[in-house]
């Protein structure tokens, strides 16, 4: 899919929810279109994906229907969509999905499957103990796993910044060295970052059913 149609179907799905057709949280995303893509170009089909309660646009390039997907957006999933015949998986809470994707890259060892997993989460998900043990769990087991830390500078409407104390260069020194911590070579991190024009939940306009 180009950028493009990504934007457009988030358009789709904000317009939706600004006409109070979704009676439930949405998690919209915006201005990291190149970077997910370029992502998926990586990604088979025959791969596991994980997602935060944030996955509308994984589901779109993991090949999930437009249609089927519009569905049970409108039907109030949009923050737990899961769709086995894709390999893929959301989870609304947070670092939920961490876990799950460590174990299945552990089951696809144990296969001896050639399917990757792909685990999405968020830059203060990444600051966790829980993605700290998984990483090294994946590290010390040499899992089929790549994490994927994406960065777009809140913690749900907080600015990590100035609250945390933590920026963006901070946060890609600190996982470039857990990358190295256990002088492993195989420990697969992507980190990018970027800015939204949504918020955390919905599209900024109060809604009423």
């Amino acid at each position: 899919m180009r950028p493009d149609e990504l934007i457009a179907f988030e358009e789709e799905i904000a317009e939706s929810f600004n006409n109070g057709q979704i009676r439930a949280p949405i998690h919209l995303y915006s201005g990291n279109e190149k970077h997910i893509i370029n992502i998926f170009k990586n990604v088979k089909k025959e791969d596991y994906v994980f997602c935060t309660w944030r996955s509308h646009y994984q589901c779109l390039l993991k090949g999930v229907p437009k249609d089927i997907l519009k569905k049970d957006i409108l039907a109030g999933k949009s923050i737990t969509l899961c769709y086995p015949e894709y390999n893929i998986f959301s989870s609304a809470i947070v670092t939920g999905s961490i876990s799950i994707a460590n174990g299945r890259a552990l089951a696809e060892k144990l296969k001896g499957s050639s399917s990757h997993v792909w685990c999405f989460v968020g830059e203060m998900s990444s600051e966790t103990g829980a993605f700290h043990e998984n990483v090294k769990y994946s590290t010390t087991h040499n899992l089929p796993i790549t994490w994927v830390i994406e960065d777009n500078g809140k913690s749900v409407g907080t600015e990590t910044e100035p609250t945390c104390g933590i920026n963006t260069k901070d946060l890609a020194d600190s996982l470039f060295q857990l990358k190295y911590k256990y002088g492993a070579t195989n420990v697969d991190i992507i980190y990018y970052n970027y800015t939204m024009t949504y918020p955390h939940s919905g599209t900024g306009v109060f809604v009423e059913f």
